[in-house]
């Protein structure tokens, strides 16, 4: 398989070869300008998010993807769902805010739990936080589509599933090559 992806690189000539890698730029970069867009369009730092437990069952579903906002003038309202980020956690969490802390000064803390969960979420928050904070928040869910991330979370859990898309996708090139 291999084998034929290279002759068919040697084959090619010095222009070819150019077209081929501009070309594969700029799908790389057409992608990262609609990410870019979106954030921008959406207020979010990751407008689009994979649900990786069943902790918001049956709202959400491992494998769900959410479509998310974060527009800075728009309170946070208990029952909403949000995506945060924990100090110390890379992977963001999606739960529903449980209630709210409103302060005389005007801010507002909030607590969160999973649907699923018995328990709210003061044991995933930073040691010694009580409450999550408007800074906190990645975005909120405003749409989603079902089981679509699921791709992505077994590319994830097994590695070898990924090279097997990758070989498949290079197999259905070499197949349908002009």
């Amino acid at each position: 398989m291999w084998d034929y992806l290279f002759d068919d690189v040697k084959r090619m000539n010095k222009r070819q070869f150019i077209y081929q890698v501009l070309s594969f730029g700029m799908i790389v970069s057409s992608a990262l300008m609609i990410w870019k867009g979106l954030m921008v369009v959406t207020g979010s730092e990751s407008p689009i998010v994979v649900v990786l437990s069943g902790s918001m069952e049956p709202a959400f579903h491992r494998g769900d993807l959410l479509f998310l906002t974060n527009y800075p003038e728009e309170p946070v309202r208990v029952g909403e769902i949000v995506v945060f980020k924990v100090e110390g956690r890379d992977i963001p969490i999606v739960h529903r805010v449980l209630k709210l802390h409103e302060k005389n000064n005007g801010t507002v803390k909030f607590l969160t739990k999973g649907d699923n969960n018995s328990v709210d979420d003061r044991g995933l928050y930073a040691q010694g936080q009580l409450w999550l904070t408007k800074k906190d928040v990645v975005g909120r869910a405003r749409g989603f589509l079902p089981y679509v991330g699921m791709v992505t979370i077994y590319m994830n859990e097994y590695p070898k599933f990924k090279f097997a898309v990758l070989a498949c996708l290079a197999v259905y090139v070499l197949v349908h090559r002009e």
